[in-house]
């Protein structure tokens, strides 16, 4: 079966190298293979051509295309809340929302952090206006930040900030986490076709079981995972960031009472829906059962 990443290698993606590694996919009968991607976007339309048994995505993406009828549905969602940070300069630090205030911040379309910056100040009561953007370049965010011309970047713990912490490890750069002042934007979730869903729910069933294994291995001893990704990636960061990225994305893998990993609450969906709105980047809401299915992490 075919498994497509939506983005370029990163230690998010670690534990299912490691499943690789340790035959947890041949034991469930499967002949898995991993590849990078250049976006969201193309990642879904190359599931939805068939090239690709599932993708590997944000999971608020997901949930905009499926707003949009594009026929895929979320049938696991790793990260609940996606581990997002703001950080700044010790010299003009923001510690808590309401020191954003009068700063700028680099901002690109369809950036996690930014794109509900306006939903994530008023939920801490400051005034959105309050607040700059510059718009660039995603790619341009990072190094516009190293170079002071922007106060404020927003990064992932699972990507961008072990790496910049590594690269410039003479600045304490002062970490907000988004997700502990109370933003809770799906991440890395794994989607299919519903067509996929019909014609190989058994195949995509033992994916998630053999996925899921590998997630707990992981959490048990994320350097397996770190050196199992680092294999496979060429020319990749050193392995203390490697393995700084993998711990926090099996960090924010939550374990559910009762249910497999990935396991799916409504309210889940129906809040990560509200903020779309309030976002403005869908209008009214479809029922939550069109989004997303819990069928294949059943017993």
């Amino acid at each position: 079966m075919n498994v497509r990443f939506s983005w370029k290698m990163k230690g998010e993606y670690g534990t299912y190298f490691l499943a690789q590694e340790k035959g947890l996919f041949k034991a469930a009968g499967l002949d898995v293979k991993l590849g990078e991607g250049a976006g969201a976007q193309a990642a879904l339309g190359a599931l939805i051509q068939g090239q690709e048994d599932i993708v590997v995505l944000p999971g608020v993406f997901a949930l905009s295309a499926i707003q949009k009828g594009i026929p895929v549905k979320i049938i696991a969602l790793y990260h609940p809340k996606t581990p997002v940070t703001l950080i700044t300069y010790p010299e003009k630090a923001a510690k808590t929302p309401k020191d954003l205030v009068g700063m700028t911040v680099a901002h690109s379309v369809g950036e996690t952090g930014t794109s509900y910056l306006d939903a994530f100040l008023r939920l801490n009561k400051v005034d959105p206006a309050s607040v700059k953007r510059t718009l660039m370049n995603a790619q341009a965010r990072v190094p516009a930040f190293i170079q002071k011309q922007v106060d404020v970047v927003s990064v992932y713990q699972t990507n961008d900030l072990p790496i910049i912490r590594e690269q410039h490890k003479g600045t304490d750069f002062v970490v907000m986490d988004m997700v502990e002042f109370g933003l809770a934007v799906p991440g890395m979730a794994l989607v299919t076709s519903d067509q996929n869903l019909v014609k190989k729910p058994d195949v995509l069933k033992r994916f998630l079981k053999a996925s899921a294994a590998a997630v707990r291995d992981a959490k048990a001893d994320p350097m397996a995972a770190t050196q199992a990704i680092r294999k496979a990636w060429p020319s990749p960061p050193t392995e203390t960031a490697v393995l700084e990225q993998v711990k926090a994305t099996v960090g924010a893998i939550p374990v559910p009472a009762g249910h497999e990993i990935g396991w799916m609450e409504e309210k889940t969906i129906t809040d990560a829906l509200e903020l779309l709105k309030s976002a403005g980047e869908i209008d009214a809401p479809k029922p939550a059962a069109t989004y997303y299915t819990n069928v294949l992490l059943a017993p």
